[in-house]
């Protein structure tokens, strides 16, 4: 092989990989879902059915029995209180959040205090 034979070879194989590397990474960017952020988990107190029917293994059953059970402090008490399995639970564990509510025992009495006459 001669000198220009080599510097052909050489800038197709250069064109080539530029080439692949694009449509790799064209494909990658088109198939590849993004990641959950925090901002989306699904409360526990206040999704709806249909909300909890998203996630991974919940299904009407499931949902409702979750729905059932609330208000729940942490979210591992879905495995507490035995309303799902601990498999179901490891799939979801990262996509749920248990908020508590802003007036959590105002509406509680008070010890000591009686109510109104």
């Amino acid at each position: 092989m001669n000198r220009r034979q080599i510097a052909i070879l050489l800038a197709s194989c250069v064109l080539a990989l530029a080439f692949l590397g694009s449509a790799a990474a064209q494909a990658k960017k088109t198939t590849v879902p993004a990641p959950a952020q925090k901002s989306e988990l699904i409360d526990l107190n206040s999704a709806t059915k249909q909300q909890l029917m998203t996630l991974s293994g919940i299904g009407d059953v499931l949902a409702q029995k979750i729905i059932d059970n609330r208000p729940y402090r942490a979210k591992n008490q879905l495995v507490q209180k035995k309303i799902i399995p601990q498999a179901t639970y490891d799939k979801i564990s990262g996509q749920i959040i248990a908020k508590q509510s802003a007036g959590g025992t105002q509406n509680a009495p008070k010890k000591g205090k009686k109510g109104p006459r």
